[in-house]
Formats: structure tokens, C-alpha cells, sequence
């Protein structure tokens, strides 16, 4: 059975309820869901579907790294979207991130979110260097 290890980091908001930002298991990394809260105030940041997206991929990189992985090495993400009209400015956003490394994705439309926010998304990494 592989090894679980919880990761926190405080580059990322701290989890608004009885779970952790990702737990790593063999050569996997799970990261729950990040919305668009700011470290620095646990507030929801201002701004429109765009700019929680990229809050949201600055809170998702900042627990890949505290877990030393890279955003090359994301194979999975799910977006949450409570309107699916925001599709179009989170793709904007979200390929900036994935400019050159392109995971599986879902996307699922929701009725609602945590603290009214528009956008949720989650990764699943995986490392491919022998010995991790």
C-alpha cells in the first residue's frame, strides 16, 4: 500500500472544510478543488469569471509545488462552472497555465459553489521520475 502524505501549504487558502488541499499517494498528487480565495485575506478575490480562474490556477500551482511537483505534471483536471457561458473566458485563462501541457479535462456545470464563486477546479498530478 503506498504512502498517504497530507500537504499544506499557506500559499493557498486554507480548506473551508474537514478535508486538505492534496494528499499524495505513491507517485500521485490529489488536489482538491481551489477557488478563487486569497491566501492572504481568506477572502474571495474581486473580479470577474477571469480573474477568479486565475486565482484559482495561482492557488492550484502553489499546492503543486508545496507537494515539488510541476504544473507539466497535472494528467487530470475537473473544472466547476456555475454557468457554462463562463466556458469561453476560463478556456482563456486556464490555457494560459496549460500552455504546453495539456491534462485530460472534464468540465461540469453546478448549480451552485462555496462562497458564491463561479469557478472550482481540481488536479489530479502524477510523477514520472524513478525514485519519487
Amino acid at each position: 500500500m503506498a504512502e498517504r502524505t497530507i500537504i499544506h501549504t499557506a500559499d493557498a487558502p486554507e480548506p473551508i472544510g474537514p478535508y486538505s488541499q492534496a494528499v499524495r499517494s505513491g507517485k500521485e498528487l490529489f488536489c482538491s478543488g481551489q477557488i478563487a480565495i486569497d491566501p492572504a485575506t481568506g477572502n474571495v478575490i474581486e473580479g470577474d469569471v477571469a480573474a477568479q480562474t486565475t486565482q484559482v490556477l495561482k492557488n492550484l500551482r502553489a499546492v503543486l509545488k508545496a507537494a515539488g511537483y510541476d504544473i507539466n505534471e497535472v494528467v487530470k483536471t475537473t473544472v466547476f462552472l456555475v454557468d457554462m457561458n463562463d466556458f469561453a473566458a476560463v478556456n482563456a485563462e486556464y490555457a494560459k497555465m496549460f500552455d504546453t501541457s495539456k491534462p485530460a479535462r472534464s468540465t461540469v456545470a453546478v448549480s451552485g459553489l462555496p462562497r458564491g464563486v463561479r469557478v472550482e477546479i481540481d488536479a489530479v498530478a502524477r510523477k514520472s521520475k524513478p525514485g519519487f
